[in-house]
């Protein structure tokens, strides 16, 4: 990630952060603006990559070189979105691999072990995205010893080896580098899915979804046991310890429901990261389908991010799902790219 160290009354990627000090987002590897007192005493915001934060200082790499702040000098700091590929908003503006990155910041494993830009992630097997590697940039090393490590990680684990392979919509799944390595070792597909975004301002707000008679909705920070008896991960229940933590790993959350005289028949999880909201983990009960209650859902989780001064949105949905795709593109979104899993065979 780029960035740049700017003198004086800083503006654009700093604009807005005056008194805006967000700890917990000052995380190793996150893209940061970081506003520091400078030597003639005006101010200057640093952007970039944050590679070291420790007690008495931070450490940015910007496009200009690593920037040393002292904590003693910070004015604010927060973090903030991917820069731009490419002209345009935001949703679609940004590139594959940040987008990939920023998605994997809401879901986070228990373990995550970095090779080069690749991600090696393992949480008890609950969810394919929190227990796969993430095939983004280049892992530092032949893709043969690549691949090896990933065999590695998850053998210890006990868990079957997995790579997730982000490539262009309608591109031949074995069009990247790493799939056709992976195809060549008999590795097989696993849930083609596309990934969608779209601008917050053009999804429903809740005045457009208009509940049936008798629903309500409820929201929370955390999942209650309720929710997550209506959570279906593949179809099974109970959410395991694992999952539980993955579900509340994202800098934010929030975790909605449709009740129907008291009783729940539909969730799904919002998720927060700077700019961006996640909506996953979408389910409706089969008796209460087709009655507008996944549209009011997508509207409820819209209204979080908004809220919070999100200004895009994204989803995962599987290719073989022409249902949920209908709804999300008659909501706004509109497809960013493609990914799939390959799997080792007889894993």
């Amino acid at each position: 990630m780029g960035g740049d160290a700017v003198g004086g009354d800083a503006v654009g990627a700093g604009a807005g952060l005056a008194h805006v000090l967000r700890e917990h987002e000052l995380v190793v590897g996150a893209r940061v603006v970081v506003r520091h007192r400078l030597a003639d005493g005006s101010a200057g915001d640093a952007l970039g990559e944050l590679v070291a934060a420790g007690e008495a200082e931070l450490v940015v790499a910007t496009r200009r070189g690593e920037v040393r702040v002292r904590r003693a000098d910070v004015l604010a700091a927060k973090a903030v979105p991917p820069p731009p590929r490419r002209r345009g908003p935001a949703h679609e503006a940004v590139g594959v691999d940040e987008l990939e990155a920023l998605m994997a910041e809401h879901w986070r494993p228990d373990e995550r072990v970095d090779l080069g830009g690749w991600r090696l992630r393992a949480a008890g097997g609950f969810t394919g995205r929190a227990n796969s590697a993430l095939a983004i940039g280049s892992p530092g090393v032949p893709l043969g010893e690549a691949v090896a490590a990933v065999e590695d990680f998850y053998d210890r684990r006990g868990l079957p080896p997995r790579v997730a392979v982000p490539h262009a919509a309608g591109a031949s799944p074995d069009s990247p580098a790493v799939a056709g390595e992976l195809a060549a070792r008999g590795w097989v597909v696993d849930t083609p899915t596309l990934v969608l975004t779209a601008a917050l301002r053009a999804l429903p707000a809740a005045a457009d979804a208009p509940l049936p008679a008798g629903c309500s909705v409820a929201s929370a920070a955390e999942p209650d046991e309720t929710w997550l008896a209506h959570y279906r991960y593949r179809g099974t229940t109970p959410v395991p310890p694992a999952g539980r933590r993955v579900l509340v790993s994202a800098d934010e959350q929030v975790f909605v429901r449709v009740l129907e005289r008291g009783a729940t028949v539909a969730v799904a999880r919002g998720s927060l990261s700077p700019g961006w909201v996640g909506v996953a983990a979408v389910e409706v009960a089969p008796s209460h389908r087709r009655r507008g209650l996944a549209r009011r859902l997508l509207a409820e989780v819209a209204a979080f991010g908004r809220e919070r001064g999100a200004t895009s949105a994204y989803l995962q949905v599987a290719e073989a799902n022409p249902g949920a795709r209908a709804l999300y593109d008659g909501a706004g979104f509109g497809v960013h790219h493609a990914y799939h899993y390959r799997v080792r065979p007889g894993s």
